[in-house]
């Protein structure tokens, strides 16, 4: 076990995940109607693409460091 380990616990004093850039502004609004249009729909999805994005860059980030399982 690594927490009763005290040499295992220094190696991985120190290690940091490798920076991910924030992830950009929303571009969907709410929508106009009672019914979404295309475009709003469009921009909805390419906001929640973009989220899913950072998100996978970040998880990729901390497994490297060794701060998440593989």
């Amino acid at each position: 076990m690594a927490y009763l380990d005290p040499a295992a616990g220094r190696s991985r004093e120190g290690r940091q995940t490798a920076a991910v850039t924030n992830a950009p502004a929303a571009t969907a609004a709410a929508a106009a109607g009672a019914t979404p249009t295309k475009a709003e729909y469009d921009a909805l999805l390419a906001d929640v693409n973009a989220l899913r994005t950072k998100y996978n860059a970040l998880l990729a980030a901390m497994r490297t460091s060794g701060q998440l399982a593989p």
